[in-house]
């Protein structure tokens, strides 16, 4: 094999892997919200991600019986209706149960476990067992191909835009916008923001739902890129949790960076071993790092 085709085979490979990147950073960008901003640890995020993902199935199989001439079009509107679909069930699920269960983490991660089970059941009797995949649009099929040899997915390309969109967008909220600043707030000194006004409850639960909408877009993403299942978030979960913990519990800047490095190495090194043995490796990796430096790639410095 030339040297000109492994470079191209590696770049395709990195191309590749910025899907998983978009997906995991989206699954990360809402976990470091929920357990990096407010502590609690939401085993059932990955279903959130779900919810996402059979909207845009939804949509998809709808638009196609009923509206076939709007196929080009529907994509768009699904990924919107994800993420209210995702904030909607967020707000409920914060209000119906997380709220109770704040600063009790063992009994946050047991009760979202099990809700995680229950709404994977609920997909089954509602949707069905099986995987399904969704009719994307024409404009979402096919690659762009800079140079002879070299093929880059245009739905990756889509992923990576969407993706880089809502993340410039978290940033803005979380720094300029009047909700970050109570975020923020209530993260330096809880019973300071509640003396000078904030309503800390409300803000938690705003907070939690916004993750999990962010959850819904990584869903509407994962379409591209995947089939989905009852399981399918499940499977994201344990990755979207060594994304946040490898980037530093609650910095942003570390959630991209740390779903960036694992999905380029993970993706990158899987061309040249197995997928299991890649997955070690990337795992072993991130331990040795987080020996390292425990607190994470990139520390938040909070006032306590």
């Amino acid at each position: 094999m030339e040297f000109k085709e492994i470079v191209d085979i590696t770049l395709m490979q990195g191309f590749a892997g910025l899907s998983l990147f978009s997906v995991l950073l989206l699954m990360g960008l809402g976990l470091a919200i929920i357990f990096g901003q407010m502590g609690v640890i939401n085993m059932a995020h990955g279903e959130f991600m779900t919810i996402g993902a059979y909207t845009v199935f939804l949509f998809s199989t709808l638009v196609e019986k009923f509206a076939p001439n709007l196929m080009p079009y529907y994509f768009l509107v699904a990924i919107a209706v994800a993420f209210c679909l995702a904030f909607i069930a967020g707000w409920l699920v914060e209000w119906g149960l997380i709220r109770f269960l704040y600063k009790r983490p063992l009994d946050t991660l047991l009760a979202t476990w099990g809700l995680s089970l229950a709404i994977q059941q609920i997909f089954r009797t509602a949707i069905g067992p099986k995987e399904v995949s969704p009719t994307l649009p024409e404009w979402l099929m096919g690659s762009w191909s800079p140079r002879e040899g070299l093929d880059i997915p245009i739905n990756g390309l889509f992923v990576l835009g969407l993706t880089t969109f809502v993340t410039c967008g978290v940033l803005l909220a979380l720094y300029k916008s009047r909700w970050g600043l109570r975020v923020r707030a209530t993260v330096s000194n809880r019973t300071m923001a509640n003396a000078i006004g904030i309503n800390t409850s409300k803000t938690d639960r705003l907070t939690f739902a916004i993750g999990c909408g962010i959850a819904g877009v990584a869903g509407a993403a994962f379409t591209t890129i995947g089939s989905t299942g009852p399981t399918s978030g499940s499977l994201y979960i344990v990755d979207s949790f060594l994304v946040v913990t490898f980037g530093g519990a609650a910095s942003l800047l570390g959630t991209v960076a740390s779903a960036f490095g694992i999905a380029q190495t993970q993706s990158i090194s899987e061309f040249f071993m197995s997928g299991s043995n890649a997955k070690v490796l990337t795992l072993s990796i991130i331990v040795v790092i987080l020996m390292i430096r425990p607190q994470g790639l990139f520390a938040s410095k909070v006032r306590r």
